[in-house]
């Protein structure tokens, strides 16, 4: 009974050990770390680029959903400026502005002319 026990305090004690060694980074001095540095080295540059891209990415979501909210403002303005438009164009409108300047508007229709060639 007791090489039982004996045996899974030694597993208890190898995860403690290499939990240590990550965080006391005493597995960075072994042979076998250093003949894989340059792969990890590689993916600690894919995670940087990884997580750059991302905050590019939502940084142009951002940029892209303001857009869009400045171009419905632009249309809305755009549509409230040609009814406005419409609205004070119409002969209506305009009759009654030159009333206030002495411009009547013509009774009498007009006549076409026509030019012999």
């Amino acid at each position: 009974m007791e090489k039982e026990n004996s045996g899974s305090n030694t597993k208890k004690t190898g995860k403690t050990n290499s939990f240590s060694s990550i965080l006391g980074g005493g597995f960075l001095t072994r042979e076998t770390t250093a003949k894989h540095l340059p792969f990890l080295l590689f993916l600690a540059f894919l995670a940087v680029i990884y997580i750059g891209n991302s905050y590019y990415a939502e940084k142009n979501i951002r940029r892209i959903e303001r857009l869009q909210h400045e171009l419905k403002e632009y249309r809305y303005e755009y549509i409230f400026t040609r009814s406005k438009l419409m609205q004070n164009t119409r002969q209506s409108k305009v009759a009654e502005k030159l009333k206030d300047k002495g411009i009547k508007e013509s009774t009498v229709p007009p006549n076409k002319i026509y030019v012999e060639e």
